[in-house]
């Protein structure tokens, strides 16, 4: 476990470096933001009473949404393992006395906690200062807060376990990107990135709550607005924690499946 520690440490100091890309992705993602509340505002105005979550509520989903865009969004792949997978610097990787699954993991999650540090804390400050409704609003009671950062954080291994199996099963194509982009197209509408699940039809929201895409970001944003609560944010959680164990052993027998059959041109 300490080499798998001292290679996410590695990691997390590397990401912490990139401050001008942070600075870049702070303002990018503070006027997406702002696009986004004017969306939603155009839509309430019309008839608020026809929505299922409160203006507020909404947005502070969007406020959480883009300070922690660095640690749910699918597409936050590092393209380097996609590039050692295809020209053979796997085989540097193979060298390592360490396991690839647990090594990627560890390197997956220090890139997205190094990133989302840099960025989350001004956004989340400037967004605490809009006045109300369209800033971002505290949550109701301090056990709110602690099962906001319960499910963050299985939200986040979620969502890297999901990774892992792209980054899987791309030792078995002869390129990563049509299942890439498949995968993270479906990623982006079924975890609530484009749009709440709650604003889905309840037919089809039923159906989309049960699949691991909504383990990953709708569950915390949800908790924090003040959505999701009682007997729904139980049988949130155990599907969190159910789909986060099916991925990763979804993951590591493809890893093994992968160690069998791969072959490196070369030499």
């Amino acid at each position: 476990m300490k080499k798998y520690l001292s290679f996410f440490r590695l990691r997390f100091n590397t990401g912490l470096q990139y401050r001008s890309a942070a600075l870049a992705g702070i303002v990018t993602q503070f006027f997406w933001g702002m696009m986004e509340l004017l969306t939603f505002r155009a839509f309430y105005q019309s008839d608020p009473a026809a929505f299922p979550m409160t203006l507020q509520a909404a947005c502070s989903y969007v406020w959480i949404q883009q300070a922690f865009l660095v640690l749910f969004m699918g597409w936050n792949m590092e393209m380097e393992i996609f590039d050692s997978i295809r020209n053979g610097n796997i085989s540097y990787e193979l060298c390592r006395p360490l396991g690839i699954y647990p090594m990627w993991f560890a390197r997956s999650l220090a890139y997205r906690l190094s990133h989302a540090g840099l960025r989350c804390l001004p956004i989340l400050l400037t967004a605490a200062l809009i006045p109300a409704p369209y800033g971002l609003s505290a949550p109701v009671d301090p056990g709110s807060f602690f099962l906001f950062l319960l499910t963050m954080f299985l939200g986040l291994f979620n969502v890297v376990a999901f990774c892992m199996l792209i980054y899987m099963v791309s030792f078995f194509t002869i390129t990563p990107d049509g299942i890439r982009i498949v995968a993270l197209s479906a990623t982006e509408l079924f975890q609530g990135a484009i749009i709440p699940l709650p604003f889905f039809p309840d037919a089809v929201r039923k159906g989309i709550e049960l699949l691991p895409f909504a383990a990953m970001q709708n569950v915390p944003l949800r908790v924090y607005s003040g959505d999701l609560n009682g007997a729904a944010l139980e049988k949130a959680i155990l599907l969190q924690v159910f789909w986060l164990l099916v991925m990763v052993l979804a993951g590591r027998l493809l890893e093994q499946l992968a160690m069998k059959r791969i072959v490196v041109q070369g030499g």
